[in-house]
């Protein structure tokens, strides 16, 4: 896919093995729920974002399923506990099969 629709993250750079961390993320994508009509009346077809998947060190931790009610450019927070250096792994998929993914790194200390 097009690199406009390249998840953005957010995660310290560094933490506190144990220590709680937060991590940020969004994705452009324009959430056509299926109702809304083009300038010519046509029915723009529903394409929205309908998985989220997140791996500590290939490990699940996060995920999530959406519908039509969330809104454009999705953003979500949420916490992660430092366990070890290592990859944080996103991945965003659309209902045309798109994927949009993106990794961060953190270093645990302690």
């Amino acid at each position: 896919m097009a690199d406009e629709n390249k998840p953005r993250v957010r995660v310290p750079k560094t933490a506190k093995k144990g220590e709680i961390f937060e991590v940020k993320t969004s994705v452009t994508h324009p959430m056509e729920n299926g109702s809304r009509k083009d300038k010519d009346g046509n029915v723009v077809p529903r394409n929205i974002i309908n998985k989220l998947v997140v791996k500590y060190n290939g490990k699940d931790v996060f995920g999530g399923d959406f519908g039509t009610a969330v809104s454009a450019n999705p953003f979500l927070s949420f916490h992660l506990k430092a366990e070890e250096s290592g990859k944080i792994d996103l991945t965003w998929t659309d209902e045309s099969g798109a994927v949009f993914t993106t990794t961060e790194t953190i270093t645990v200390e302690g």
